[in-house]
């Protein structure tokens, strides 16, 4: 159809196409859904009414004056706190493996292999793991003679914390992967100049590594947070939001007041809020760590 053309025009044409096109599809299925979202976080919608009365700022108002609603956020504090260690543990392993360690590629492969594992089969696989009465865990620490009838999921005080300790073993995997091959674009030249002026390996890792990965630091933080604010396969697979409400993560909160009561129009509220939550704490989290940085 473009034969006739010029090679010129072609070029202009397709140019626009490999354009317009991505930029449909990203007004359709993003941006119109977005902001569909805010129009509807100004209604009572019930889901099902072609009536979408107007009330404003009433459920934002609802939003951050029901504790049952904002206060389910202290939840997900639980797995930031874990995503922290998870990051350490992924520096600490990315340096390891990324050393000559015998054997290296199976670690790597070990450690890689829980991510690609499904999240409700890895729910149900440490609901076996958790288990009060049969569980491996508790079977362990009893063969050492430790308390071997704790209740992991039972607990209101450590309820997040055992839940948060899935996702650690699921992704930590992903995010040495992520910051081994940060340090693989490192040149070894730097390293074996700061071993000739008598560096150790702690003043390389400080002044060499960390500076060269700060970067990938930044994107892993982002991912941390973000998953910490938006977890919802773990706890809703094993323990649906339990005991008494204690491990029910906001993202829940969200569904359950546009599924279960209907009302699609709060939840509008709550999906918005949780969206400028989000925006605002990378932006704190990019603000302190360029200010780190300079």
């Amino acid at each position: 159809m473009l034969s006739h053309l010029s090679f010129r025009k072609q070029k202009t044409i397709i140019m626009i196409l490999f354009t317009v096109v991505p930029l449909l599809l990203l007004l359709t299925f993003a941006y119109y859904p977005a902001v569909e979202l805010v129009r509807l976080s100004f209604t009572n919608w019930d889901g099902l009414s072609p009536d979408k009365q107007w009330i404003g700022w009433e459920n934002y108002k609802e939003v951050f004056s029901n504790p049952e609603i904002f206060g389910v956020f202290k939840h997900n504090l639980a797995y930031f706190v874990v995503g922290i260690v998870q990051n350490l543990l992924a520096i600490y392993f990315a340096v390891l493996l990324n050393s000559k360690l015998r054997g290296k590629l199976f670690f790597r492969l070990l450690l890689f292999l829980p991510y690609i594992l499904n999240g409700v089969a890895v729910a149900y696989l440490f609901g076996y793991v958790f288990d009060t009465t049969q569980g491996s865990l508790n079977t362990v620490l009893g063969v050492f003679g430790l308390p071997s009838e704790t209740s992991w999921l039972g607990s209101e005080s450590f309820v997040n914390y055992t839940l948060a300790s899935i996702g650690l073993w699921r992704f930590m995997g992903f995010n040495m992967v992520v910051y081994l091959a940060a340090l693989q674009s490192i040149p070894k030249d730097i390293y074996e100049a700061a071993a000739i002026d008598g560096a150790s390996g702690w003043q390389s890792f400080v002044r060499i590594t960390l500076p060269n990965i700060y970067q990938i630091i930044e994107l892993n933080l982002f991912l941390t947070v973000t998953g910490a604010l938006e977890v919802f396969d773990i706890p809703f697979v094993l323990t649906h939001g339990g005991p008494a409400g204690a491990s029910e993560t906001f993202v829940m909160k969200i569904l359950e007041t546009a599924f279960q009561f209907n009302n699609y129009g709060l939840a509008s509220a709550m999906s918005v809020v949780l969206l400028v939550l989000v925006v605002a704490v990378l932006g704190v989290q990019r603000y302190f760590l360029n200010k780190g940085r300079g």
